[in-house]
């Protein structure tokens, strides 16, 4: 009787280990793959941030647009005063 008692105990220890053991590997499974993702996105992160640097330096000429239209507006301006003066 005790026998089969002490069988019975190894049976759920050994089923319990058997279900903890499946589980971490499925963790382990699961969380592998998204690890080598970000690793790798974090590999790529260096370069895309050297490329949106040059595209900041690229467009900071810009910055100056808005200065640029309003002296031409005011350059035309001018012509168009001069033009209409001297009968044109």
């Amino acid at each position: 009787m005790l026998l089969i008692l002490a069988q019975e105990s190894n049976t759920g220890w050994t089923v319990g280990y058997t279900i903890g053991i499946i589980v971490v590997l499925a963790v382990v499974a699961l969380v592998v793959p998204i690890l080598m993702l970000a690793r790798s996105i974090g590999g790529r992160a260096a370069a895309i941030n050297a490329h949106l640097e040059d595209a900041v330096r690229h467009t900071d000429a810009l910055k100056g647009l808005n200065t640029t239209i309003e002296s031409a507006g005011a350059i035309t301006a001018g012509l168009n005063r001069g033009r209409t003066r001297l009968g044109g």
